[in-house]
């Protein structure tokens, strides 16, 4: 979906609680990974793996000049033979510390496996956001959710669509150094060209 696209189905949902709540999470999300200076993980389930929030993210990253909203997509099925961008395992979520963030994307309630994973990288210090259904274990051992209930006005894949292009709004770069007068000019000019927060 592109960002025309996007801007329709925004116009579209004008005046519902979707906007301001995919908004709200993309920003828990960027807010994350940047104060914490990257390490997103991305995982589905076995059966749904969320390939183009990836994609989506990977793009908003280069967009938004926010590197750290660029993914690895942790996958159940990855081999050693696949590309190294696709052949990242499970054992990934194993290896999550403090500072890292892992984005579950589940259509269903994940099974135990998953689960315990997640919750083995949150004992560990990773902040979890969880995109889903909101039921089951998973939304009471993750920071941040945005509950997804079968049958929703809106499904999964186009919620993930508003999440990945509210990920890279607005997103100023982290301060890396000193910084040139001509760069403090131009983010003073974007904050006050900016839309007001939560209006569309």
């Amino acid at each position: 979906m592109d960002a025309v696209r996007v801007a329709l189905l925004r116009e579209v949902l004008a005046g519902t609680e979707w906007l301001g709540a995919t908004r709200r999470f993309a920003g828990a999300l960027r807010g994350s990974v940047v104060s914490h200076g990257g390490g997103l993980l991305l995982v589905g389930t076995p059966e749904y793996e969320p390939w183009h929030l990836a994609a989506h993210l990977v793009d908003e990253a280069a967009w938004s000049g926010t590197p750290e909203l660029a993914p690895t997509l942790v996958r159940h099925g990855a081999r050693p033979s696949d590309p190294a961008h696709l052949a990242v395992g499970l054992g990934r979520l194993e290896a999550a510390r403090r500072g890292e963030t892992l984005l579950v994307v589940a259509p269903t309630t994940p099974a135990a496996p998953l689960v315990e994973r997640v919750s083995d990288a949150r004992r560990a210090g990773a902040t979890v956001l969880a995109l889903g259904p909101g039921q089951g274990e998973l939304p009471s051992m993750a920071h941040e959710i945005l509950a997804v209930p079968d049958g929703s006005e809106l499904d999964l894949d186009t919620v993930q669509h508003l999440v990945g292009a509210a990920a890279g709004e607005n997103a100023l770069p982290t301060p890396r150094g000193r910084r040139r007068f001509r760069d403090r000019v131009a983010r003073l000019a974007e904050h006050l060209t900016a839309p007001p927060p939560g209006r569309w």
